[in-house]
């Protein structure tokens, strides 16, 4: 279903959920090259910017989190970007949709504020949008990773685990989805990529210091998640060191005093077994030896 709306000299469609004859309008009508209408029909395809002599065809990826608010997911946003026209395909991200329903509501109302100068403008309002609801990501990812050093110290080592785990496997996927697209996003500020007018340089430059910000965001989180894990693996370790310790400590304590009593419950003749009491010695010498070893390991430093 193709969705237009006209924001001054900018035509803006938005085609969702595209059909065979959505394809082949924008193949007739605006003469898009035959490969680019096979990247929109595929999924999974690799970030781009392809130029032809009068429009440039996009695919970005943007995160997201699921229903749950739990895992980061990665929309494919694939834009055709032409001198007086904006096309995105599929359900692209969100954060479009909402923006389209935004100025289709200001068209409704006649508000001078939807009137662009070019599709420059409206290619650059869609990307702001895009990296301000990444950095909204990020901020998320932050206050987990500060919840996790809060809670490093506490008892609750399921649930830090499973946290360490939720979030680095979060950073990864942004890892992967940033970083071949930087490339892509200095072609903007460079001059590769010149668009439709000539006074977007600064725009341009603002876009690309939005996603080097994030990327820079991204790789420090990576850090911080690797050094979080270390120092909690270490503090797993220590803790069952202690946790070991301590059980050698009573397993060496008993060991002589199991052979004790092992040694005169047999049924043979030993010395002071006739002796009315044999159990009370036996207990003494049990409790000495238990004193000896306590005192003997405090000496040693070994508890």
């Amino acid at each position: 279903m193709i969705e237009q709306i006209r924001l001054g000299k900018v035509k803006w469609l938005h085609i969702f959920y595209p059909s065979d004859e959505d394809y082949n309008l924008l193949l007739n009508e605006y003469r898009f090259h035959p490969l680019d209408i096979d990247d929109c029909k595929a999924r999974s395809q690799r970030s781009k910017i392809d130029t032809y002599d009068d429009y440039y065809f996009l695919i970005l990826h943007f995160p997201y989190f699921d229903k749950i608010n739990r895992f980061i997911k990665v929309k494919e946003i694939k834009i055709f970007w032409g001198q007086d026209f904006i096309i995105t395909i599929g359900s692209a991200h969100w954060v479009i949709r909402e923006l389209f329903q935004e100025f289709r509501q200001l068209v409704e109302d006649n508000e001078n504020s939807c009137l662009l100068l070019s599709s420059d403008e409206l290619l650059y309002r869609v990307l702001e949008s895009l990296m301000k609801e990444t950095q909204i990501i990020l901020q998320r990812i932050d206050s987990e990773i500060d919840l996790i050093n809060k809670e490093m110290f506490s008892r609750k080592a399921e649930k830090i685990i499973e946290k360490i785990s939720i979030t680095r496997k979060n950073v990864i996927l942004l890892n992967t989805t940033f970083k071949p697209q930087l490339r892509l996003f200095h072609k903007f500020e460079g001059g590769e990529i010149k668009g439709f007018v000539n006074n977007m340089e600064d725009y341009w430059g603002n876009i690309l210091d939005y996603y080097q910000k994030n990327w820079d965001m991204i790789e420090d989180y990576g850090e911080l998640l690797e050094g979080l894990s270390k120092t909690f693996d270490s503090m797993q370790a220590n803790r069952t060191n202690e946790i070991m310790k301590i059980l050698t400590f009573i397993s060496t304590v008993l060991l002589p005093l199991t052979f004790l009593t092992g040694l005169y419950g047999m049924n043979v003749e030993l010395p002071f077994a006739e002796n009315p009491l044999a159990f009370l010695m036996i207990i003494g010498i049990m409790l000495m030896i238990a004193i000896f070893l306590i005192l003997y390991f405090k000496r040693k430093r070994w508890m």
